[in-house]
């Protein structure tokens, strides 16, 4: 079973028969929900949670479907007009922008959305990071860029944010790219070739020095 948490809200995962994904919503206070307590609240409440697991089951769906897409990288990367102003681009390498996105994918933002002060709270303790080293200002900067290029959005007029469609996708892209290949690559233990012995090498020595030679190759025909 997979919880998810967001202020008093509570969603659960879990799989029913083997065969098919449950969502449930628990709350605790209907007051984050904008709703009083009472029985005539009741299709208000059962509106606003179905929209909810529909984004959950809808957020989960595009997690197991990303497809690392070039094209869409280098747009993201270039400057994007917003008013008399030029926000820059979204680039791979932005490790701030890379743990921002890291934390918004978490399930709690997508349920009702996160304040500028939560997110800057998550952020500091998922990295163990001081307000010396990411400010408010800098978060309010770098949630300004993700709303312009189309990936953050407020959620209903309030003072709370949550990845779009797009948001999300690009994210989940951004992110498992980073990890499983700019991160591998970058931080490799295989830096020497595994020598001849008995045992052989290990299969993950075996596969990372094949894509090492057959990434040099690709760049080799590019020169050439």
């Amino acid at each position: 079973m997979l919880r998810v948490y967001c202020k008093s809200l509570v969603a659960r995962l879990y799989e029913k028969f083997s065969t098919f994904l449950r969502i449930e919503i628990c709350v605790n206070r209907m007051k984050d929900l904008g709703l009083n307590k009472s029985l005539d609240q009741l299709d208000a409440l059962r509106h606003k949670l179905l929209t909810a697991t529909d984004r959950v089951a809808a957020f989960e769906a595009e997690l197991l479907n990303v497809h690392v897409d070039f094209p869409l990288f280098q747009r993201l990367a270039l400057p994007i007009a917003a008013g008399r102003t030029k926000i820059p681009g979204i680039k791979i390498h932005d490790t701030r922008m890379m743990r921002l996105l890291e934390v918004l994918l978490h399930g709690g933002p997508q349920l009702a959305g996160w304040r500028t002060a939560e997110i800057h709270a998550a952020i500091l303790a998922a990295f163990g990071l001081t307000v010396e080293h990411y400010s408010l200002t800098q978060l309010r900067y770098d949630l300004r860029k993700l709303k312009a290029h189309g990936l953050l959005d407020r959620v209903d007029r309030t003072y709370t944010y949550r990845l779009t469609e797009k948001g999300i996708r690009v994210g989940a892209m951004f992110i498992l790219f980073h990890k499983r290949i700019c991160g591998p690559l970058a931080n490799s233990l295989f830096h020497h070739r595994p020598e001849n012995r008995t045992p052989g090498p290990a299969k993950i020595e075996r596969a990372y020095h094949q894509a090492d030679t057959a990434v040099q190759k690709l760049i080799d025909r590019l020169v050439a």
